[in-house]
């Protein structure tokens, strides 16, 4: 493009105040992106707006940040529930989308966004982003290689005790797995392959919540416990809920015939990775030296539209994720199992240069 990205953003809640900042921060040392406009169906953050991010032209109506000519890209940083809808408008009206996880609430509406990416002028970026950090990427390799020999095993774990903001957290729509569970869903999905089938325990643990200062009856799942089969006696469990108080564990562990990969930290914030091989008999340990942004799907979308090329984050992931999800939630409620029915191509990554290599670098120090 010609000029910077002119980008839009609807939702000014906790979530924009990591994003707004990190466009922002890619002015330097050159402008690369003007946030034109913002929307919050809360008139009270327009000062907020306006005071810490210096964004002038707020609304409350988002069909103005859609339609508006002064946009090329939109940010979809809303409550849940309003995420298919928005989405679907936005790449009808032929503008780039970067929206929140999940895509949508439902198969038929994240069905549609699959579609219209398709066939849209405009990129539909879906969050989570992990599959763009430096150590997601890294251990992606090490499996591609077969350095841990062939997959058996996996696990994901991301839990805490709950929000005690948003009721819609709480409420259809919402619940840890689309909140929490989503990130080790997307993640374990990308690094082994798409899920074929699953099971799952789910339910809701603690009936009523203190949120925004008062009582209420929490009707979506706050507690789950997932079985993915992908396939050929390879399997993954997911660990995830508003329940867990604290914990120590690695986000993401691999297990495979000549050894083990594990992801220090989050998916959503990792630190780095431990690798043991067989063959080397003991535990190397590569730490990630920055800290890489969850909100970096922002980056990405960015530089797709400037060099014209495919984001590496894409909608058929997204839907994979959510048809795990809502499968996740029925299996909960029936006892059963479920296939999945849909499917991805996992994006690749090539050794990186010099450069990229070094924000991830071997600490002999720390091998066991």
């Amino acid at each position: 493009m010609a000029g910077p990205v002119r980008v839009g953003i609807i939702g000014c809640g906790s979530v924009s105040r990591v994003y707004i900042p990190l466009l922002q921060r890619m002015n330097v040392p050159h402008p690369r992106v003007e946030i034109t406009i913002a929307c919050d169906v809360l008139e009270e953050r327009r000062q907020h707006v306006r005071d810490v991010h210096a964004i002038g032209n707020f609304t409350t109506d988002p069909m103005k940040v859609i339609e508006s000519p002064d946009v090329d890209a939109v940010l979809i940083l809303t409550s849940m529930p309003e995420h298919g809808r928005l989405s679907k408008a936005a790449l009808e009206a032929g503008k780039h989308v970067l929206v929140e996880k999940p895509m949508a609430m439902n198969l038929d509406d994240a069905a549609e966004l699959v579609e219209l990416a398709r066939n849209s002028p405009g990129y539909l970026v879906c969050a989570p982003h992990v599959v763009l950090s430096p150590t997601y990427q890294s251990m992606w390799r090490h499996i591609a290689k077969g350095d841990i020999g062939k997959v058996y095993s996996a696990r994901g774990f991301y839990g805490w005790s709950g929000p005690w903001w948003g009721p819609w957290f709480y409420q259809p729509g919402g619940g840890s797995m689309f909140d929490l569970g989503v990130y080790n869903v997307t993640t374990l999905t990308g690094l082994i392959g798409p899920a074929q089938r699953v099971m799952a325990m789910s339910g809701i643990a603690i009936p009523e919540r203190v949120v925004d200062g008062k009582m209420m009856k929490v009707e979506t799942d706050d507690n789950a416990q997932l079985l993915l089969d992908f396939g050929s006696a390879a399997y993954g469990v997911v660990t995830t809920g508003f329940t867990i108080q604290q914990y120590r564990n690695c986000g993401i562990e691999i297990y495979g015939s000549e050894g083990t990969i594990q992801m220090l930290g989050e998916d959503w914030a990792p630190l780095g990775y431990e690798l043991w091989q067989n063959s080397a008999g003991h535990w190397k340990v590569y730490n990630q030296h920055y800290g890489w942004p969850w909100a970096d799907g922002a980056r990405h979308l960015i530089e797709c539209i400037e060099t014209g090329t495919p984001p590496q984050v894409t909608p058929e992931h997204a839907y994979h994720v959510l048809e795990i999800m809502l499968k996740t939630a029925e299996s909960g409620r029936t006892g059963k199992r479920y296939e999945i029915e849909s499917t991805f191509t996992p994006p690749t990554f090539p050794e990186p240069d010099e450069e990229t290599a070094a924000h991830l670098k071997h600490d002999p120090g720390t091998d066991g």
